[in-house]
């Protein structure tokens, strides 16, 4: 049996195409929650964090933590263990397009409509407004396309290249459009044969490796085929035989795979190095108003090995504060607009487990005193010392890091 994935956006008259088409061929309906739920367990990540992935919206410290890319990789891992468990699968969602267009038994169906048709839809059957309407279609929309140009590298989420057929359901009522994707559905270019199942071992074995690498801080295109993996090095990076000898030998010791071979990708020239991910460092958030400094500071600490996002007042590392996770904060107490006193006191009031360092040039005895009482973690005056800020920082972590496992029920040993 061959494989259907379905991929649209909000108010596309999906629901009764999907429900036919399940009816008429018995196949078995996998969603991008059954999906999710089987990268959860064989991560053992938060369904919730590997769900941000098919968001349009980027940590601002995915730039270094590669979390979106560990979760692609868990995802991948899911939807390729999916496919080799049987065939009769229609996959509903945005995990059916890391399904590779080697797996010749996949038929790629995007269901659209233009947007008059969608507004009118999400008036009738969801009972919106107009501008309530327009707001949930366009961010639906944004959230496909960042997911098409984080696998692709492709603005356009209905560009014609990505799917073997795309049907305007503006244009096409559900019962025409389950006759087309019948009719595709039958032709003998879709169906399983000895080379598509071969290609979906190829791909299981792929993302095995993806999980490998990523689990050890790197991120590399995996290609395999009959055993023999390829992995394509996109970034720059300072020392490349280093690096090709550390990825061939996480590479070599997963299951199946006979041989390795790295080579240099398309975006290797770019001016952005590949840097890997050091598990025990932190999530680190610069919040300064001094641009100048905060920049050099920045820098200084990357090259000690430690990332770190920035932000130039207390609303923008408030907002980042809701919207993300930071682990450790640098705060500044003379700032525009929030000081970081009053920053101080509503991270600990919302996101106690984050831990703070004030660091000033401002501050006095009592700024000190006010500061510790609130929960910061240590008071540093400026000019500092970096491997003390660094030393500091570290520290910082470690509690933070121990805070949480013993929050979440791990017991933690030093």
């Amino acid at each position: 049996m061959s494989v259907i994935t379905i991929f649209t956006s909000l108010f596309c008259e999906k629901d009764p195409v999907v429900r036919d088409i399940l009816a008429r061929t018995g196949y078995r309906h996998v969603t991008d929650e059954d999906v999710l739920a089987l990268a959860a367990t064989l991560s053992g990540t938060d369904t919730e964090k590997l769900q941000a992935a098919f968001g349009a919206k980027r940590s601002v410290f995915n730039a270094f933590t590669h979390e979106n890319e560990r979760s692609v990789a868990w995802l991948r891992l899911s939807i390729a263990e999916t496919l080799t468990a049987g065939d009769g699968l229609l996959i509903e969602g945005f995990s059916g397009r890391l399904i590779p267009k080697t797996i010749a038994h996949v038929l790629g169906v995007c269901l659209i409509a233009d947007i008059g048709f969608r507004l009118d839809q999400a008036q009738t059957e969801g009972g919106l407004s107009k501008k309530e309407a327009a707001k949930r279609i366009q961010k639906a929309d944004e959230a496909c396309a960042a997911w098409m140009h984080t696998l692709f590298k492709i603005q356009d989420p209905w560009d014609p290249s990505l799917y073997d057929i795309i049907i305007p359901t503006d244009k096409t009522d559900p019962k025409e459009s389950v006759r087309l994707i019948e009719e595709n559905l039958s032709s003998e270019v879709i169906r399983a044969t000895e080379s598509s199942r071969r290609a979906t071992q190829d791909f299981l074995l792929a993302a095995r490796v993806g999980v490998a690498l990523a689990k050890e801080g790197h991120d590399a295109d995996v290609d395999a085929r009959d055993g023999s993996i390829t992995l394509t090095i996109n970034k720059n990076v300072l020392m490349l035989n280093r690096l090709e000898e550390e990825l061939k030998s996480i590479a070599v010791t997963v299951e199946g795979v006979q041989s390795v071979e790295t080579r240099i990708g398309k975006g290797f020239h770019r001016t952005d190095i590949y840097r890997k991910y050091d598990f025990n460092m932190p999530k680190l958030l610069l919040v300064d108003d001094e641009r100048e400094f905060v920049h050099t500071l920045s820098e200084r600490l990357l090259m000690r090995d430690m990332n770190s996002a920035v932000t130039y007042d207390g609303e923008s590392a408030l907002d980042i504060l809701s919207e993300d996770e930071p682990e450790v904060m640098i705060l500044d107490l003379k700032m525009p607009g929030i000081d970081g006193i009053e920053v101080l006191r509503k991270v600990k009031q919302s996101r106690p487990e984050v831990e703070v360092v004030i660091l000033t040039g401002h501050g006095s005895e009592e700024d000190r005193k006010i500061c510790m009482s609130l929960g910061a973690f240590a008071y540093l005056q400026k000019p500092v010392d970096i491997d003390v800020l660094t030393e500091t920082l570290k520290q910082a972590n470690e509690r933070m890091q121990r805070n949480k496992a013993e929050k979440s029920g791990v017991r933690v040993t030093s």
